[in-house]
């Protein structure tokens, strides 16, 4: 078997399902760590933590990945009698019951929830065939937002607060945030640039040779023009070559 790259792993619901759509997180992630990790689509589409919890250890690659991102809430918050709900409380202790299950040697990095722009949910819900009634509520997506926060801070883990980035790119206007939901819930390309601008922050300031950057010196691999001056298959070197100034 080939040397395989080391990995980065996205595990979360529909929102990191969906991340490698509308030139989303998990695209911009796997672009930029090209030929450094393989970034690992690990989204649930409509689960909770409490659905997505039992199935973290069964989906993570043998090798401990470098980096874990967990992202939940947006179904956690729906409201009762919605069965994706889940009690504030127990969506912290999932959360920490997640942090907790990585491997020793993975960073664990929490992202929040964006928030929801109720009155875009809410027409897209009852445009459907039959019509239902709204699900979610900004202010109750927003305590989860938070509880993200308060789990990230107890348990001393970085954060990437999507909720307030989203929050503040809409100029903290609910209505505005349809330039970042294309359903009041799931996040557009605009949305998605605003997402990765703050975990590729939070990853910077905590872990800097994680950092997302696309330079040819992060590469596991020779470039091309390495094989003017060397044998194919010859890589004695490289790691060397690439710090150099």
């Amino acid at each position: 078997m080939g040397k395989l790259l080391e990995t980065v792993c996205l595990f979360g619901d529909s929102l990191t399902q969906g991340a490698w759509e509308l030139n989303g997180l998990g695209a911009r992630m796997a672009h930029v760590y090209a030929r450094r990790f393989d970034v690992l689509n690990r989204g649930f589409s409509g689960y909770n933590t409490e659905w997505a919890l039992p199935l973290l250890a069964e989906v993570l690659p043998p090798s401990p990945p470098r980096l874990l991102t967990i992202w939940f809430g947006a179904n956690d918050a729906c409201i009762l009698p919605s069965p994706q709900h889940v009690p504030l409380s127990r969506f912290k202790e999932n959360l920490r019951a997640m942090i907790h299950a990585a491997p020793d040697s993975t960073r664990v990095l929490l992202l929040s929830p964006p928030p929801v722009n109720t009155h875009q949910r809410a027409a897209d819900l009852a445009s459907r065939t039959p019509p239902k009634e709204l699900d979610r509520l900004f202010d109750v997506t927003k305590s989860y937002a938070e509880a993200v926060k308060v789990v990230a801070t107890e348990e001393n883990v970085p954060i990437a607060d999507v909720w307030t980035a989203v929050w503040d790119a809409a100029g903290r206007d609910e209505a505005a945030l349809s330039a970042f939901l294309y359903d009041g819930l799931h996040l557009n390309e605009a949305g998605y640039k605003v997402t990765y601008d703050v975990v590729a922050d939070a990853i910077a300031a905590k872990w800097p040779e994680l950092r997302l950057e696309h330079s040819w010196r992060n590469y596991k691999y020779p470039t091309w023009d390495w094989f003017i001056d060397h044998k194919p298959g010859d890589t004695d070197g490289w790691e060397e070559h690439t710090r150099r100034p």
